[in-house]
C-alpha cells in the first residue's frame, strides 16, 4: 500500500511541475506569434463538421480548438493548466465563439469512453510524460470510426532538436517518462495506437518561421515566452558558465537552421497524424 500512495503522490507532484512550467513565461504568445497556423492545419486534416463533438487535448490557449468551435463543432478544450485555459477564453470571446474549457489531465481524462466525434492535439498531448497512458486516454474518448488528429514535432526537426540541445543542461526525466519528441514519429504513434485505429495518414509536414531578425533573438524569445525553456535556464541559473554554453547552443542550433536569406528564417518540421478509432 506505501509504494502505491508513493507513486500517486510521485505522479501528483510530476504534474503540478508539469502545470506550473507551462504557466512560466506567455505560451499563449507563442502559440499567437510563432505557431498560430498550425491550430487551421490540425481542423482542416480532421475535417470538422458542424454539430460534431470535438475533444481537444493539451489545447493550450486553444489555437486549433478555437477553429473547431467556428467550424460549427461542439467543442471541449482540455489542459492541465487553468492559465492557458483562461487565455484560451479570452481569444474565444474575442472572436466571439463558444467553447467548454476544462482542466483535465491527459493521462487522466474526465470524460466517458467513446463521447467524441474528433479527438486531437496539436503540439500538446506530446508533452505528457507518459506516451502510452496519454495515447490510451486518447482513443478511450473517441467513438469508434471517429478521428483522431494529432500535430508533434518532430525529433529531427527544430524544436525536436531544440529539447535535444536542452537536455545536458536540464534535470533528468523522472523515472517512466518519455522525450515529447518521440510524439513526432510516425512509428512511435503508430506503436502507441497499435491495431485500435485504421485508415493511418502520416506526413511530415513544416511551418516557416520568421518572427526573429538574428539567432540571439529567437534564443532571448523562447528564454522569457516558452515554459519549457525558462525552466531549463532556471535550473541553472546559479552557474553562469553553463547559462552562457545553453546560450550560444541555442543560438548555433539556430544558425544550423536559418535559411540564409539575411535575417533568420526556419523551416520548423512536424508530424501530421490523422486516423480513425476502429470500430
Amino acid at each position: 500500500m506505501s509504494k502505491i500512495i508513493d507513486a500517486v503522490e510521485a505522479d501528483r507532484a510530476l504534474k503540478a511541475r508539469h502545470r506550473g512550467m507551462w504557466a512560466l513565461g506567455d505560451y499563449p504568445a507563442v502559440a499567437a506569434d510563432v505557431v498560430s497556423e498550425l491550430g487551421a492545419v490540425l481542423a482542416d486534416a480532421c475535417d470538422i463538421r458542424d454539430g460534431e463533438r470535438v475533444l481537444d487535448i493539451a489545447a493550450g490557449s486553444g489555437n486549433a480548438a478555437i477553429l473547431a468551435a467556428l467550424a460549427g463543432a461542439n467543442v471541449v478544450a482540455c489542459d492541465l493548466t487553468p492559465e492557458l485555459l483562461e487565455a484560451g477564453r479570452r481569444v474565444a470571446e474575442e472572436r466571439g465563439v463558444e467553447l467548454e474549457w476544462r482542466e483535465a489531465d491527459a493521462e487522466a481524462l474526465p470524460f466517458a469512453e467513446a463521447s467524441f466525434d474528433t479527438v486531437m492535439s496539436c503540439v500538446g498531448i506530446m508533452f505528457a510524460p507518459h506516451h502510452q497512458v496519454s495515447a490510451d486516454e486518447l482513443i478511450r474518448v473517441c467513438r469508434p470510426g471517429g478521428t483522431v488528429g494529432l500535430i508533434n514535432w518532430t525529433p529531427e526537426g527544430f524544436i525536436g532538436q531544440m529539447f535535444t540541445t536542452m537536455k545536458p543542461y536540464a534535470p533528468a526525466l523522472p523515472p517512466g517518462a518519455q522525450p515529447a519528441p518521440l510524439w513526432g514519429s510516425e512509428e512511435h504513434v503508430r506503436a502507441l495506437f497499435a491495431d485500435r485505429v485504421t485508415d493511418v495518414v502520416a506526413q511530415r509536414r513544416t511551418v516557416r518561421i520568421d518572427l526573429f531578425e538574428k539567432p540571439e533573438d529567437f534564443r532571448e524569445y523562447f528564454k522569457t515566452h516558452y515554459g519549457p525553456t525558462i525552466a531549463v535556464y532556471r535550473s541553472i541559473a546559479g552557474d553562469p558558465d553553463r547559462v552562457a554554453a545553453l546560450d550560444r547552443d541555442l543560438d548555433e542550433l539556430a544558425r544550423r537552421h536559418d535559411q540564409g536569406t539575411g535575417t533568420t528564417v526556419m523551416d520548423w518540421e512536424y508530424l501530421l497524424l490523422t486516423a480513425r478509432r476502429r470500430g
